[in-house]
């Protein structure tokens, strides 16, 4: 009868709806290396200020340019947007913008512009540590007319110009850690006190932060948008993907990100065995796995040396063994998605007989215990660096290590945890070969990437993610025409040419495009991957469980 009693009762709960949960607990595979919002790019930044900053403008789902923080996007056919001439045949813009008259932040003090100023003059700042100071770089002129409008002036008129809007920064709180504008990076409050409420201007607040292992957030009573669902998100880091999957199995995570968690063989195993219980979706996108080498290094600054290491990668067997062939092999950072891909440049396709002649031309022509030397004696061998507890990339990691070990390269890997990588080694250039992902905007423009602007350096504290230290004048006058050039077909020749030289000077080596797989419960609905660099949590007052 008790047996009897208890089926019963497990069929009366089946049949009754689910209690609508009130918390959810995220599972990504990287920590924050920092939580302010101009300093490095890593994605688990974005990811958790997805929640709980509004940039000014952002691209959507549908990879258009929207306002967010603002009331209207500034366009010349609005009249918020006027070219400027300014000599010499260059032209600028200006555009009026009014921040949200309801945008606050989380103390309650008013967005204003006086937070845009702010900003403004922390990222303009060569120590401040700001990662893509070009874009502060470029502003004339910069003028509040009251507390929520202002107009700004750039020196380019870019063919996607209201892109280049900052986002403001908490100027009642963070001016005094910009005190020292070169000791910033380790005084900003966001990092030394991260769940103080007046620095979030979104849907959700940072309550609670445990270094490393995760970060809580609760609703931000000041915000004045949708109501946002869930009384508690937690952010859970599980640098080991394989930990990653237990913990969603056994219910310590409901979810994992798309966009930092599970590759897509993973994934796709994961579905053939729970698949019945979780929704997965799998979103391609314009995130660009590579390998960055620092041209710094003697031995990669020979470009016969970077081709062979990509003529002895068997790029297509790894994509199609690792990844059942649903990941497309790159030949640049260009996706073929963006409409600006081309076609017409130079392919490497496996050949180790091309590979072994090269090297053999650069001089490592000498063989002593299966390694190359050169005249000097001096050994082929290169460290090559990844995030730690990554499957999927280690896996990768440890074919490139076999492949390039034939062609007599001794290669040693070293892995560090996410926040370590991208903190320190890559950001600081401390190292040889570095495989991880860049993630990009639609037709985004590789400035901070490839321009010889923007190399890190201890005088410039860090800024830039030029990390590989390339330096090429036609691809700089190449990125500062594309900018400007509102031509499409004019522009489009330019994107071509830009390609045909990256793919022939290979300042890094193009492994594939990937696709993010998104592991979801049933009863989470309004999630929806973009496919580019902005963060699906960006619309997380969307979210809701059912």
């Amino acid at each position: 009868m008790r047996r009897l009693l208890a089926l019963i009762l497990a069929l009366l709960a089946a049949a009754l709806p689910a209690r609508a949960k009130d918390e959810l607990v995220i599972g990504i595979t990287q920590y924050p290396a920092t939580l302010n919002p101009v300093i490095e790019a890593m994605l688990a930044k974005s990811y958790v200020l997805g929640m709980t900053l509004r940039p000014i403008v952002t691209y959507d789902a549908d990879w258009k340019l929207v306002c967010m923080l603002c009331t209207e996007l500034p366009t010349i056919e609005n009249g918020l947007a006027e070219p400027i001439d300014l000599g010499d045949g260059r032209r600028g813009v200006r555009m009026t913008v009014t921040i949200r008259p309801d945008a606050s932040w989380g103390d309650g003090t008013p967005v204003t512009t006086d937070d845009v100023l702010f900003a403004y003059e922390v990222g303009r700042h060569k120590m401040s540590g700001v990662t893509a100071q070009e874009v502060y770089r470029r502003v004339r002129k910069i003028e509040a007319k009251d507390a929520k409008t202002y107009t700004i002036e750039l020196d380019k008129l870019t063919f996607e110009f209201a892109a280049q809007l900052f986002s403001p920064l908490p100027a009642h709180l963070e001016r005094a850690a910009f005190a020292e504008p070169s000791q910033y990076r380790t005084r900003t409050k966001y990092d030394t006190d991260p769940t103080n409420p007046g620095l979030y201007n979104g849907p959700y607040r940072i309550t609670e932060v445990s270094p490393g292992a995760h970060i809580a957030l609760e609703p931000n009573p000041a915000w004045n948008g949708p109501k946002p669902a869930f009384r508690r998100i937690v952010v859970r880091t599980i640098e080991n993907t394989a930990a990653l999957e237990a913990n969603l199995l056994s219910g310590g995570i409901d979810m994992i990100a798309g966009e930092l968690g599970l590759s897509l063989d993973q994934a796709l195993a994961f579905e053939k065995r729970h698949g019945d219980r979780f929704n997965i979706i799998y979103k391609p996108g314009l995130v660009y796995e590579h390998i960055d080498l620092n041209l710094d290094n003697p031995k990669l600054a020979d470009r016969r040396v970077r081709q062979a290491l990509l003529w002895g990668l068997d790029r297509k067997a790894l994509v199609d063994q690792l990844f059942a062939g649903r990941q497309e092999v790159a030949d640049t950072f260009v996706n073929p998605l963006d409409w600006i891909h081309t076609e017409d440049v130079a392919q490497y396709r496996y050949d180790p007989a091309k590979a072994k002649s090269l090297l053999d031309a650069a001089g490592w022509n000498v063989m002593r215990g299966g390694v190359r030397h050169n005249a000097a004696g001096e050994r082929l061998s290169l460290e090559l660096n990844t995030t730690a507890g990554n499957r999927s990339r280690e896996l990768v990691q440890q074919v490139i290590q076999s492949q390039w070990r034939r062609l007599g390269i001794d290669v040693r890997i070293r892995n560090e945890p996410p926040r370590v990588l991208f903190g320190e080694t890559v950001t600081k250039r401390k190292f040889e070969a570095a495989m991880f992902a860049w993630i990009s905007a639609p037709e985004g423009v590789p400035r901070t990437t490839l321009h010889s602007g923007e190399i890190p350096s201890a005088e410039n504290n860090w800024s830039g993610q030029n990390f590989t230290g390339f330096r090429n004048e036609r691809v700089d006058a190449l990125i500062d025409a594309i900018e400007i050039e509102l031509d499409r077909d004019r522009r489009a020749a330019l994107w071509k040419e830009l390609q045909a030289i990256y793919a022939e000077e290979l300042p890094v080596l193009p492994l594939y495009f990937r696709a993010d797989s998104y592991v979801l419960p049933k009863w989470l609905k309004g999630v929806t991957p973009t496919g580019h660099q902005m963060p699906s949590t960006l619309w997380i007052e969307t979210w809701r469980s059912e």
